[in-house]
């Protein structure tokens, strides 16, 4: 009976001085990190936001507007004009009509023409003139007004996103009217269509606007080059 009395207070003095209990260390004393969670959990997880890189800022550069000549603000002598029916087609001598003069010289000065029946008398120096339903640029895709936008390939490649940063001045001197400056830096370019070869350069634009709005356009105000103009490419 004494030796169980003697085993009990032994027993008793070890656990009060931690006989047995190894110390906690410092590692296992740190609380848990929290589960990871993965990119399918419903649980957002805060990462860090990608660094932007600056946009490609240009300047020097001389912008020239290009717009849809519309047959019925013409009234030049007529002109027959033969070439391809259709848009797939090249060099044609289809007879395509009879068109004022100043009309079918515009089309081939800015690429692209309405007519009084609603089609569209296209020229390009490659396929020469056609009848279409749209607008065209050189790849045969609809010209879009302040978005389509031509440059010398060898310096700005089709698909380039750019915007007017700067109107610069006009070929006078004077600066261009300020809404129309507005509207072109709005816009929200786009490399689409390319020069006639040698009209081009390393710091030309063309910006397209649009069908002109009646007789005498090339004598408005949106009929304008700009000259040190600047853009920002991206």
């Amino acid at each position: 009976m004494l030796d169980e009395v003697r085993a009990c207070l032994l027993l008793a003095v070890a656990a009060l001085a931690g006989c047995g209990t190894a110390p906690p260390s410092p590692e296992s004393a740190k609380p848990s990190p929290p589960p990871r969670v993965s990119a399918t959990s419903s649980v957002p997880v805060r990462t860090a936001a990608p660094a932007s890189s600056a946009a490609d800022a240009s300047s020097g550069w001389e912008i020239t507007v290009y717009y849809t000549a519309v047959e019925r603000f013409h009234t030049g002598a007529p002109t027959t004009v033969t070439g391809c029916p259709r848009l797939d087609c090249a060099h044609g001598t289809a007879d395509l009509g009879t068109f004022p003069a100043d009309f079918v010289q515009a089309v081939q000065d800015e690429g692209t023409g309405r007519t009084t029946a609603g089609q569209y008398l296209n020229w390009s120096y490659d396929v020469g003139f056609w009848l279409d339903s749209a607008p065209r640029d050189t790849d045969g895709d609809r010209l879009t007004p302040f978005v389509s936008a031509a440059a010398d390939p060898n310096v700005l490649p089709d698909g380039t996103r750019f915007r007017i940063s700067a109107c610069g001045s006009q070929d006078d001197g004077s600066s261009p009217p300020a809404a129309i400056c507005a509207a072109l830096r709005d816009a929200a370019w786009q490399i689409t269509d390319e020069f006639t070869p040698g009209l081009g350069g390393s710091r030309h634009l063309d910006a397209y606007i649009g069908p002109e709005t009646g007789p005498g356009f090339t004598d408005s105000d949106w009929y304008l080059t700009l000259t040190g103009a600047a853009i920002t490419i991206g």
